[in-house]
């Protein structure tokens, strides 16, 4: 997949994606190709229930943009176009993926690393890594993303705090802000990912994707779109062969078995974020000596 730089494996439901550009695992086109690819190769396995993705070895998740990437795109319009709107539109299909994501932090998150993992459904961080935004230093700003869901996470204040200032946060701190999930133990990210995973893959998978749908429309719908969306969404679940075996499973006092049931196409979950207009520039990150390796 696009020279390696992203990796695929499929084993008992669990897709893991490792991004593998070292030493840290630089975004770049290259990379958008290569996760594009993985995700095509997802969705066209129905054994693949649950997607892990993480970073080779163990310095880096992802350490933000290939910088060298930038000096041909100096002319307006030029990032948008080569750099910015195609990682928008992928990062946006990671977001609506209609199977749960989960990011595994296994080194520096920084720049379009944290793009990246705010995508996903849920986020295990190792607890000696760093976190942040520092596209600032460079003159510009998180631009493929990382602005809004950032926010959607933590809250305006906080984001602006990492986005504004640029320094990045403990994995401690990532918790306590609601930014990650789980704070793993050095080296164990991939092994909590797994564990998380392997909870998902006795959840009802349509109902995930439903579920999932309507919390990621949470900050763009009117309190009256929300319900009428919940609702179209509970009748899909409620009327699906999902319930069917979730009841039986209850009244015969057994474990439901979901993943017996016929494999049907799931239905588009995209959430209305919009990738149609995209002014900024940059989704860089720079390691910076002091944070902890």
């Amino acid at each position: 997949m696009s020279g390696a730089q992203v990796r695929l494996d499929i084993t008992d439901g669990v897709a893991t994606v490792v991004l593998d550009n070292p030493p840290l695992h630089v975004w770049n086109a290259a990379m958008t190709r290569g996760l594009t690819e993985a995700l095509d190769a997802v969705e066209r396995d129905p054994s693949a229930g649950v997607v892990i993705l993480t970073g080779a070895g163990d310095r880096a998740f992802c350490a933000g943009s290939d910088i060298a990437e930038f000096a041909p795109m100096r002319a307006p319009g030029e990032a948008v176009a080569k750099k910015l709107r195609p990682q928008q539109e992928l990062f946006a299909r990671l977001a609506a993926f209609p199977r749960p994501v989960i990011a595994a932090l296994n080194g520096h998150t920084l720049g379009g690393g944290l793009e990246i993992a705010v995508c996903c459904d849920l986020i295990v961080a190792e607890e000696q890594i760093g976190i942040g935004s520092p596209e600032i230093t460079l003159g510009v700003f998180p631009g493929s993303g990382g602005t809004f869901r950032v926010a959607r996470r933590i809250g305006t204040g906080r984001a602006k705090e990492m986005q504004l200032l640029g320094e990045p946060v403990t994995a401690a701190t990532a918790l306590a802000w609601g930014l990650v999930n789980r704070v793993a133990p050095r080296g164990r990210a991939v092994e909590v990912a797994k564990e998380l995973a392997e909870i998902l893959l006795r959840r009802p998978p349509r109902a995930l994707a439903l579920c999932a749908s309507v919390i990621d429309a949470a900050h763009d719908l009117t309190e009256e779109e929300l319900i009428e969306r919940s609702l179209a969404a509970s009748d899909e679940a409620f009327t699906s062969a999902e319930s069917a075996e979730g009841v039986r499973a209850f009244l015969a006092k057994r474990a439901p078995d979901f993943r017996a049931l016929p494999v049907s196409a799931p239905e588009s979950t995209e959430s209305p974020e919009s990738v149609e207009s995209v002014d900024s520039v940059g989704a860089v990150g720079a390691v910076k000596k002091e944070t902890p390796a």
